[in-house]
């Protein structure tokens, strides 16, 4: 057991460390509002902190006209722009059967929801990438689309996460495998669910930089369970205690992605359940592509595995500590 706590961090925690950068609420948001015969408000949201030279832009069909344009304004980690289009020449279909997008996701490896509202109630939403730019809005939306976007959103949100990831990882350093390791996991994702479910359907709001700096706290307190040399304490002997109270948190963090994103309003539950559904899929590959790593590199370190154990600690440590700091210090100028 010992072995393989070693060995999960020393490989999982240096291969985290280049990217260790806390998660920001990701994808980019377009939504797309009829509020009148041919005429539309749109309202694009995106990250202020990009990746790539190449600005992220929406695209609309090339004969609807610009009446309004409003300057971008930041809004917590986002930067927000409208504008109001007027587009006589569509024809009575309107945007039904016309061509919306993003520009750039492929160079800023990023993803961007788009979410249309029609006069007539139809509503409609798709996942944009790198790999699908732009979609064709359908003469009407699909249960299926639904499902595979926002499960989509969900594996996004948790693999771009890196807190999220750390705690996780954190969890298999300090049980290991086994039905401890199931028992933890489950108890993370139950405590999760709760409150990702609460919060989405409006029963509770909440400090979001505060949320934030509890979820880096989380992960030190963690780091701080892993360096007891005796396991013998409350935390180490019941784990689903730890896992399901700090899942809370982490919950909150997933429902304040999922508020940016927007949800397709006659599909709330299915859009709220198909993202959990994505969360756990990601959550679950990423203790997979753990266990697989710790059992191809297991023999070959192994005599190395007391000097190597303090590293995955610090490495935990540290970056909590960076990211308390952090968001301790938005916290306060909130």
């Amino acid at each position: 057991m010992k072995r393989m706590r070693i060995l999960l961090a020393l490989t999982l925690g240096l291969c985290l460390l280049p990217s260790a950068h806390a998660h920001r609420f990701a994808p980019s948001l377009l939504k797309v509002n009829e509020i009148a015969p041919l005429e539309y408000n749109m309202v694009w949201k995106t990250p202020a902190q990009g990746v790539s030279n190449v600005p992220l832009r929406p695209v609309w069909p090339e004969n609807c006209e610009v009446k309004n344009a409003s300057a971008p304004q930041m809004e917590d980690t986002g930067v927000v722009t409208s504008w109001q289009l007027a587009c006589p020449d569509l024809g009575v279909a309107g945007l039904v059967g016309e061509t919306l997008g993003v520009s750039g996701l492929g160079e800023n490896q990023a993803s961007a929801m788009v979410m249309v509202n029609l006069l007539d109630g139809r509503q409609y939403q798709q996942v944009l990438n790198g790999q699908q730019s732009e979609f064709v809005v359908p003469a009407e939306p699909t249960v299926g689309a639904v499902m595979g976007d926002y499960t989509v959103l969900g594996m996004e949100h948790i693999w771009s996460g890196m807190d999220h990831l750390l705690f996780v990882f954190g969890l298999l350093l300090l049980v290991g495998g086994g039905s401890r390791l199931l028992w933890t996991i489950t108890a993370f994702t139950v405590g999760h669910s709760i409150t990702l479910s609460l919060v989405t359907l409006g029963y509770f709001d909440y400090p979001v930089a505060l949320v934030e700096f509890a979820i880096a706290l989380s992960i030190f307190v963690l780091a701080v369970e892993l360096t007891r040399t005796e396991k013998h304490d409350v935390l180490w002997r019941n784990p689903w205690w730890l896992a399901g109270g700090f899942g809370l948190l982490h919950g909150m963090g997933f429902a304040g992605a999922l508020a940016e994103t927007g949800l397709p309003q006659d599909n709330v539950p299915l859009a709220l359940l198909f993202f959990n559904v994505g969360i756990e899929v990601g959550q679950i590959a990423f203790v997979l592509l753990v266990l697989a790593v710790w059992f191809v590199i297991r023999k070959p370190l192994a005599p190395w595995q007391d000097r190597l154990l303090p590293i995955p600690v610090y490495i935990l440590g540290s970056l909590s500590v960076m990211w308390c700091i952090e968001r301790g210090l938005e916290a306060l100028l909130a």
